[in-house]
């Protein structure tokens, strides 16, 4: 296995960046999407509580997919592998 150059340096650093950002914009729409209706409509605390901890769940699992997702497909591609 060869020294990395500092292109290929960039383009982690670039691919890690592009996978955080596409990771919270992706988590975002899911938490609004779950919990948007609680905030329009008039519900119950209860359920007011409920949302929130399932947006809040399915938010963070959407956000570490999505990086697992983008930096395993970057791995993937024959350029990155390291010849």
């Amino acid at each position: 296995m060869g020294r990395r150059t500092q292109a290929d340096r960039d383009a982690i650093t670039t691919e890690i960046g592009y996978a955080f950002i596409s990771g919270c914009f992706v988590a975002a729409l899911v938490f609004g999407a779950v919990y948007g209706p609680a905030l329009v409509f008039d519900v119950s605390p209860t359920v007011d509580a409920a949302l929130r901890l399932a947006a809040g769940v399915l938010a963070g699992v959407v956000f570490l997919l999505r990086i697992t997702h983008v930096l395993w497909r970057f791995a993937r591609r024959p350029e990155n592998d390291g010849a």
